[in-house]
Protein backbone atom coordinates (compact mmCIF):
# COMPACT_ATOMS: atom_id res chain seq x y z
CA UNK A 1 0.00 0.00 0.00
CA UNK A 2 1.25 3.72 -0.95
CA UNK A 3 1.92 5.94 1.82
CA UNK A 4 -1.36 7.41 2.89
CA UNK A 5 -0.81 11.51 3.89
CA UNK A 6 -1.66 11.61 7.69
CA UNK A 7 -4.39 14.95 8.77
CA UNK A 8 -1.78 16.06 11.33
CA UNK A 9 1.15 15.79 9.54
CA UNK A 10 0.49 19.77 8.68
CA UNK A 11 0.24 20.57 12.25
CA UNK A 12 3.67 18.28 13.07
CA UNK A 13 5.37 20.44 10.46
CA UNK A 14 3.99 23.73 11.22
CA UNK A 15 5.11 22.84 14.73
CA UNK A 16 8.74 22.20 13.72
CA UNK A 17 8.67 25.35 11.29
CA UNK A 18 7.96 27.41 14.52
CA UNK A 19 11.09 26.21 16.21
CA UNK A 20 8.71 23.97 18.68
CA UNK A 21 9.57 20.45 19.96
CA UNK A 22 6.81 17.72 19.99
CA UNK A 23 5.45 14.72 21.83
CA UNK A 24 3.93 12.88 19.66
CA UNK A 25 1.61 9.61 21.45
CA UNK A 26 -0.35 7.15 19.76
CA UNK A 27 -0.88 3.69 20.38
CA UNK A 28 1.40 0.86 18.39
CA UNK A 29 1.30 0.53 14.87
CA UNK A 30 -0.28 3.64 14.25
CA UNK A 31 2.39 5.07 11.95
CA UNK A 32 4.82 7.32 14.32
CA UNK A 33 7.86 6.06 13.46
CA UNK A 34 6.76 6.10 9.46
CA UNK A 35 5.19 10.15 9.95
CA UNK A 36 8.69 10.59 11.62
CA UNK A 37 10.76 9.44 9.35
CA UNK A 38 9.19 11.49 6.35
CA UNK A 39 10.53 15.21 8.11
CA UNK A 40 14.11 13.77 7.17
CA UNK A 41 15.23 14.30 10.80
CA UNK A 42 19.29 14.71 11.37
CA UNK A 43 19.61 12.07 13.89
CA UNK A 44 16.83 9.56 15.04
CA UNK A 45 17.38 7.00 18.05
CA UNK A 46 14.84 4.22 18.52
CA UNK A 47 14.46 2.97 21.66
CA UNK A 48 12.76 -0.17 20.53
CA UNK A 49 16.54 -1.95 19.67
CA UNK A 50 17.19 -3.23 23.32
CA UNK A 51 21.25 -2.69 22.88
CA UNK A 52 20.63 0.88 22.01
CA UNK A 53 17.86 1.47 24.81
CA UNK A 54 20.71 -0.22 27.30
CA UNK A 55 23.20 2.17 25.94
CA UNK A 56 20.89 5.40 27.53
CA UNK A 57 19.74 3.62 30.10
CA UNK A 58 23.19 2.88 31.50
CA UNK A 59 24.18 6.55 30.26
CA UNK A 60 21.15 9.46 29.65
CA UNK A 61 23.67 11.94 29.42
CA UNK A 62 25.38 10.51 25.89
CA UNK A 63 22.53 12.10 24.52
CA UNK A 64 23.39 15.39 24.94
CA UNK A 65 27.05 15.00 23.76
CA UNK A 66 25.40 13.75 20.81
CA UNK A 67 23.01 16.67 20.24
CA UNK A 68 25.71 19.54 21.22
CA UNK A 69 27.97 17.85 18.55
CA UNK A 70 25.32 17.77 15.84
CA UNK A 71 24.31 21.62 16.98
CA UNK A 72 27.67 22.74 15.65
CA UNK A 73 27.47 20.68 12.67
CA UNK A 74 23.82 22.19 12.14
CA UNK A 75 25.49 26.03 12.43
CA UNK A 76 22.39 28.18 13.01
CA UNK A 77 19.81 25.86 11.97
CA UNK A 78 18.31 23.88 14.60
CA UNK A 79 18.43 20.05 13.59
CA UNK A 80 15.69 17.78 14.18
CA UNK A 81 15.89 14.84 16.46
CA UNK A 82 13.68 11.58 16.87
CA UNK A 83 13.48 9.54 19.75
CA UNK A 84 11.45 7.03 19.15
CA UNK A 85 9.64 5.11 21.95
CA UNK A 86 10.77 7.69 24.70
CA UNK A 87 8.96 6.07 27.29
CA UNK A 88 11.34 2.97 27.12
CA UNK A 89 14.02 5.54 28.40
CA UNK A 90 12.46 8.08 30.59
CA UNK A 91 15.21 9.55 31.98
CA UNK A 92 16.75 10.83 28.85
CA UNK A 93 13.70 13.53 28.85
CA UNK A 94 15.69 15.31 31.43
CA UNK A 95 18.68 15.95 28.91
CA UNK A 96 15.72 16.58 25.88
CA UNK A 97 14.82 19.33 28.54
CA UNK A 98 18.41 20.75 28.88
CA UNK A 99 18.73 21.00 25.27
CA UNK A 100 15.46 22.37 24.36
CA UNK A 101 16.17 25.06 27.06
CA UNK A 102 19.52 26.13 25.52
CA UNK A 103 18.51 26.16 21.95
CA UNK A 104 19.87 23.34 20.80
CA UNK A 105 17.61 21.05 18.86
CA UNK A 106 14.12 20.72 18.23
CA UNK A 107 12.58 16.75 19.28
CA UNK A 108 10.01 15.01 18.26
CA UNK A 109 9.45 12.35 20.77
CA UNK A 110 7.50 9.51 19.76
CA UNK A 111 5.56 7.15 22.63
CA UNK A 112 3.14 4.54 22.92
CA UNK A 113 2.76 4.95 26.56
CA UNK A 114 2.34 7.90 28.85
CA UNK A 115 3.26 5.87 32.12
CA UNK A 116 7.02 5.87 33.20
CA UNK A 117 7.13 9.57 31.74
CA UNK A 118 5.03 10.45 34.45
CA UNK A 119 7.58 10.61 36.82
CA UNK A 120 9.67 12.89 34.30
CA UNK A 121 7.44 15.05 32.70
CA UNK A 122 8.70 18.64 33.60
CA UNK A 123 9.39 18.56 29.64
CA UNK A 124 5.69 19.09 29.45
CA UNK A 125 5.91 21.51 31.69
CA UNK A 126 7.69 24.01 29.10
CA UNK A 127 5.30 26.49 28.44
CA UNK A 128 4.98 27.50 24.77
CA UNK A 129 7.77 25.19 23.91
CA UNK A 130 6.62 21.92 23.35
CA UNK A 131 3.47 20.86 21.43
CA UNK A 132 1.50 17.37 22.49
CA UNK A 133 -0.21 15.79 19.90
CA UNK A 134 -1.83 12.10 19.58
CA UNK A 135 -1.38 9.95 15.95
CA UNK A 136 -4.74 7.42 15.97
CA UNK A 137 -5.61 4.72 13.12
CA UNK A 138 -6.75 6.36 10.17
CA UNK A 139 -9.60 8.51 10.38
CA UNK A 140 -12.30 8.81 7.40
CA UNK A 141 -10.90 11.45 6.02
CA UNK A 142 -7.22 9.47 5.31
CA UNK A 143 -8.60 6.20 4.00
CA UNK A 144 -12.37 6.23 2.47
CA UNK A 145 -11.68 2.50 1.11
CA UNK A 146 -13.18 -0.56 2.19
CA UNK A 147 -16.85 -0.93 3.28
CA UNK A 148 -18.68 0.50 6.86
CA UNK A 149 -19.07 -3.27 7.90
CA UNK A 150 -14.75 -3.87 7.37
CA UNK A 151 -14.51 -0.48 9.71
CA UNK A 152 -16.35 -1.27 12.25
CA UNK A 153 -15.16 -5.20 12.50
CA UNK A 154 -11.57 -4.67 11.40
CA UNK A 155 -10.94 -0.87 12.02
CA UNK A 156 -8.18 0.91 10.35
CA UNK A 157 -4.57 0.44 11.84
CA UNK A 158 -2.37 1.21 9.17
CA UNK A 159 -0.48 -2.75 8.54
CA UNK A 160 -4.35 -4.17 8.80
CA UNK A 161 -6.10 -2.38 6.62
CA UNK A 162 -3.10 -3.21 3.46
CA UNK A 163 -3.98 -7.19 4.52
CA UNK A 164 -6.43 -8.41 2.12
CA UNK A 165 -7.51 -11.58 3.64
CA UNK A 166 -10.15 -11.44 6.81
CA UNK A 167 -8.96 -14.42 8.16
CA UNK A 168 -5.36 -12.96 8.15
CA UNK A 169 -6.53 -9.54 9.79
CA UNK A 170 -7.88 -11.18 12.42
CA UNK A 171 -4.87 -13.34 13.32
CA UNK A 172 -2.96 -10.12 12.62
CA UNK A 173 -5.24 -8.57 15.29
CA UNK A 174 -5.37 -11.38 17.72
CA UNK A 175 -1.19 -11.25 17.43
CA UNK A 176 -1.39 -7.09 18.27
CA UNK A 177 -4.04 -7.83 21.50
CA UNK A 178 -1.20 -10.65 22.57
CA UNK A 179 2.27 -8.62 22.12
CA UNK A 180 0.45 -5.65 23.78
CA UNK A 181 -0.07 -8.46 27.13
CA UNK A 182 3.37 -9.69 27.13
CA UNK A 183 5.22 -6.63 26.57
CA UNK A 184 3.42 -3.92 27.80
CA UNK A 185 2.29 -5.79 30.68
CA UNK A 186 3.61 -8.52 31.84
CA UNK A 187 7.67 -7.61 30.52
CA UNK A 188 7.15 -4.51 32.71
CA UNK A 189 5.36 -6.00 35.75
CA UNK A 190 2.75 -3.42 35.46
CA UNK A 191 -0.11 -5.51 37.14
CA UNK A 192 0.37 -8.62 39.48
CA UNK A 193 -1.87 -10.62 38.26
CA UNK A 194 -1.91 -10.97 34.46
CA UNK A 195 -4.44 -13.29 34.14
CA UNK A 196 -6.94 -11.13 36.05
CA UNK A 197 -5.71 -7.99 33.73
CA UNK A 198 -6.58 -10.29 30.80
CA UNK A 199 -10.09 -11.39 31.53
CA UNK A 200 -10.39 -7.08 32.66
CA UNK A 201 -8.97 -6.89 28.97
CA UNK A 202 -11.89 -8.97 27.62
CA UNK A 203 -14.36 -7.63 29.22
CA UNK A 204 -13.58 -4.12 28.77
CA UNK A 205 -13.62 -4.52 25.04
CA UNK A 206 -16.85 -6.17 25.01
CA UNK A 207 -18.05 -2.95 27.10
CA UNK A 208 -16.60 -0.34 25.09
CA UNK A 209 -18.44 2.89 24.90
CA UNK A 210 -20.66 1.80 27.87
CA UNK A 211 -21.20 3.46 30.59
CA UNK A 212 -18.60 1.68 33.59
CA UNK A 213 -20.19 0.11 36.37
CA UNK A 214 -16.71 -0.54 38.23
CA UNK A 215 -18.19 -2.87 41.30
CA UNK A 216 -20.04 -5.53 38.47
CA UNK A 217 -16.72 -5.63 36.26
CA UNK A 218 -14.99 -6.17 39.56
CA UNK A 219 -17.34 -8.69 40.84
CA UNK A 220 -17.14 -10.56 37.57
CA UNK A 221 -13.51 -10.92 37.68
CA UNK A 222 -13.10 -11.30 41.51
CA UNK A 223 -10.94 -8.33 41.81
CA UNK A 224 -11.69 -4.96 44.01
CA UNK A 225 -13.32 -2.15 42.34
CA UNK A 226 -10.42 -0.02 42.92
CA UNK A 227 -8.12 -2.59 40.64
CA UNK A 228 -10.73 -2.19 37.92
CA UNK A 229 -10.02 1.63 37.92
CA UNK A 230 -6.37 0.83 38.18
CA UNK A 231 -6.84 -1.39 35.16
CA UNK A 232 -9.00 1.29 33.30
CA UNK A 233 -5.88 3.50 34.08
CA UNK A 234 -3.47 1.75 31.73
CA UNK A 235 -5.57 1.48 29.60
CA UNK A 236 -5.71 5.09 29.21
CA UNK A 237 -1.72 5.36 29.77
CA UNK A 238 -1.01 2.44 27.14
CA UNK A 239 -3.52 4.60 24.33
CA UNK A 240 -5.73 1.60 24.20
CA UNK A 241 -8.74 3.33 25.01
CA UNK A 242 -10.12 7.07 25.74
CA UNK A 243 -12.19 7.92 28.63
CA UNK A 244 -15.40 10.17 27.89
CA UNK A 245 -16.60 11.95 30.45
CA UNK A 246 -20.77 12.67 30.89
CA UNK A 247 -22.35 16.50 30.54
CA UNK A 248 -23.18 17.15 34.10
CA UNK A 249 -24.60 20.69 34.27
CA UNK A 250 -28.27 21.12 34.05
CA UNK A 251 -30.51 23.69 35.64
CA UNK A 252 -33.30 21.13 36.03
CA UNK A 253 -32.47 17.54 35.80
CA UNK A 254 -31.28 15.63 38.90
CA UNK A 255 -30.72 12.21 37.60
CA UNK A 256 -28.19 13.05 35.18
CA UNK A 257 -25.20 10.01 35.14
CA UNK A 258 -22.19 11.08 35.87
CA UNK A 259 -20.21 7.46 35.13
CA UNK A 260 -17.86 7.65 32.29
CA UNK A 261 -17.57 6.00 29.10
CA UNK A 262 -14.32 4.33 27.55
CA UNK A 263 -13.59 4.10 23.54
CA UNK A 264 -10.89 1.69 22.10
CA UNK A 265 -8.90 3.42 20.00
CA UNK A 266 -9.79 1.03 17.69
CA UNK A 267 -12.59 -1.32 16.59
CA UNK A 268 -10.73 -3.80 15.37
CA UNK A 269 -8.62 -4.31 18.46
CA UNK A 270 -11.09 -3.75 20.50
CA UNK A 271 -13.11 -7.12 18.98
CA UNK A 272 -9.64 -8.82 18.96
CA UNK A 273 -9.36 -8.08 22.55
CA UNK A 274 -13.32 -9.24 23.11
CA UNK A 275 -12.78 -12.41 21.34
CA UNK A 276 -15.20 -11.37 19.01
CA UNK A 277 -15.85 -13.35 15.86
CA UNK A 278 -16.85 -11.20 12.40
CA UNK A 279 -20.13 -12.41 12.87
CA UNK A 280 -22.32 -9.59 14.65
CA UNK A 281 -25.63 -10.22 15.58
CA UNK A 282 -27.88 -7.61 13.87
CA UNK A 283 -28.64 -5.89 17.13
CA UNK A 284 -24.92 -5.09 17.69
CA UNK A 285 -24.21 -3.12 14.80
CA UNK A 286 -25.98 0.00 15.59
CA UNK A 287 -23.69 0.05 19.08
CA UNK A 288 -20.83 -0.60 16.76
CA UNK A 289 -21.24 2.00 14.79
CA UNK A 290 -22.20 4.39 17.53
CA UNK A 291 -18.70 3.80 18.53
CA UNK A 292 -17.16 4.46 15.38
CA UNK A 293 -18.75 7.63 15.12
CA UNK A 294 -17.42 8.64 18.38
CA UNK A 295 -13.90 7.52 17.87
CA UNK A 296 -14.22 9.55 14.38
CA UNK A 297 -14.62 12.39 16.22
CA UNK A 298 -12.14 12.05 18.70
CA UNK A 299 -9.63 11.60 15.45
CA UNK A 300 -10.83 14.85 14.23
CA UNK A 301 -10.06 17.05 17.44
CA UNK A 302 -6.66 15.08 17.92
CA UNK A 303 -5.46 15.63 14.61
CA UNK A 304 -5.98 19.05 14.58
CA UNK A 305 -4.84 19.86 18.10
CA UNK A 306 -8.53 20.86 18.98
CA UNK A 307 -9.23 21.73 22.71
CA UNK A 308 -13.27 20.88 21.78
CA UNK A 309 -14.11 18.03 23.77
CA UNK A 310 -16.01 14.92 22.93
CA UNK A 311 -19.15 14.33 26.09
CA UNK A 312 -22.03 12.34 26.18
CA UNK A 313 -25.18 13.01 28.21
CA UNK A 314 -27.89 10.51 29.41
CA UNK A 315 -30.69 11.12 31.75
CA UNK A 316 -31.48 7.82 33.85
CA UNK A 317 -35.42 8.65 33.52
CA UNK A 318 -34.72 8.15 29.67
CA UNK A 319 -33.61 10.82 27.40
CA UNK A 320 -29.81 10.29 26.45
CA UNK A 321 -27.74 11.31 23.00
CA UNK A 322 -24.83 9.91 22.38
CA UNK A 323 -22.50 12.40 21.52
CA UNK A 324 -22.12 15.92 22.55
CA UNK A 325 -18.94 17.71 21.03
CA UNK A 326 -18.28 20.97 23.29
CA UNK A 327 -16.93 23.83 22.20
CA UNK A 328 -16.21 26.03 25.52
CA UNK A 329 -19.90 25.16 26.52
CA UNK A 330 -21.45 25.63 23.04
CA UNK A 331 -22.68 22.27 22.36
CA UNK A 332 -23.26 20.23 18.83
CA UNK A 333 -25.07 16.83 19.75
CA UNK A 334 -25.45 13.63 17.87
CA UNK A 335 -27.55 10.64 17.92
CA UNK A 336 -26.01 7.62 15.87
CA UNK A 337 -28.72 5.52 14.33
CA UNK A 338 -28.44 2.74 12.46
CA UNK A 339 -30.67 2.92 9.96
CA UNK A 340 -30.62 4.21 6.35
CA UNK A 341 -33.99 6.07 6.11
CA UNK A 342 -34.10 8.28 9.45
CA UNK A 343 -37.25 10.22 10.48
CA UNK A 344 -38.27 12.88 13.13
CA UNK A 345 -38.42 10.40 15.74
CA UNK A 346 -34.88 9.42 15.55
CA UNK A 347 -34.09 12.75 16.50
CA UNK A 348 -36.85 12.94 19.96
CA UNK A 349 -33.45 12.80 22.51
CA UNK A 350 -32.05 15.66 20.35
CA UNK A 351 -34.86 17.68 21.03
CA UNK A 352 -34.94 17.12 24.87
CA UNK A 353 -31.09 18.30 24.94
CA UNK A 354 -31.80 21.21 22.76
CA UNK A 355 -34.56 22.34 24.98
CA UNK A 356 -32.51 21.75 27.59
CA UNK A 357 -29.26 24.03 26.68
CA UNK A 358 -29.93 27.71 25.02
CA UNK A 359 -26.02 27.36 23.63
CA UNK A 360 -26.99 24.40 21.38
CA UNK A 361 -26.78 25.30 17.48
CA UNK A 362 -28.08 22.43 15.64
CA UNK A 363 -28.50 19.17 16.29
CA UNK A 364 -27.64 15.80 14.17
CA UNK A 365 -28.74 12.44 13.35
CA UNK A 366 -25.50 10.76 11.95
CA UNK A 367 -27.01 7.47 10.00
CA UNK A 368 -26.43 5.37 6.57
CA UNK A 369 -28.98 7.66 4.28
CA UNK A 370 -27.06 8.40 0.98
CA UNK A 371 -27.90 12.27 1.66
CA UNK A 372 -28.67 14.50 4.18
CA UNK A 373 -32.14 14.97 5.65
CA UNK A 374 -33.99 17.91 7.13
CA UNK A 375 -35.60 16.79 10.15
CA UNK A 376 -36.54 19.92 11.34
CA UNK A 377 -35.36 23.27 11.99
CA UNK A 378 -32.55 22.32 13.75
CA UNK A 379 -31.78 19.34 12.90
CA UNK A 380 -30.67 17.15 10.22
CA UNK A 381 -29.75 13.56 9.24
CA UNK A 382 -26.21 13.26 7.29
CA UNK A 383 -24.60 10.43 5.95
CA UNK A 384 -21.45 8.74 7.93
CA UNK A 385 -19.43 9.29 4.91
CA UNK A 386 -18.56 13.16 5.31
CA UNK A 387 -20.79 13.59 8.57
CA UNK A 388 -17.76 15.38 10.09
CA UNK A 389 -18.17 17.89 7.35
CA UNK A 390 -21.51 18.81 7.96
CA UNK A 391 -20.76 19.53 11.67
CA UNK A 392 -20.61 23.12 12.74
CA UNK A 393 -16.64 23.31 14.22
CA UNK A 394 -16.02 26.73 15.29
Amino acid sequence: MNYIERTISGLVERSLLRGKSLFLFGARQTGKTTLANRLNPQLTISFVQDDVRQRYERKPSLLGGEVETLAVRSGESLPLVVLDEVQKVPAVTDVVQDLIDRGKAKFLLTGSSARKLRRYARINLLPGRVVVLQLDPFSLSEWRDGTLEDRLLDGSLPGIVSVESADDRDLDLTAYVTTYLEEEIRQEAIVRRLDHFARFLELAASESGQIVNLSRLASEIGISHTTVAGYYQILEDCLIAERVEPLTASATRKKLTRSCRYLFFDSGVRRAAAREGRRQPYARWGALFEQFIGLELLRFIHARGRRDRLRFWRDSDGPEVDWVLDFNGCYAPIEVKWTDSPTAADARHLRCFMSEYPTTGQGFVVCRAPHPLKLSDQITAVPWQNFLDELPWP
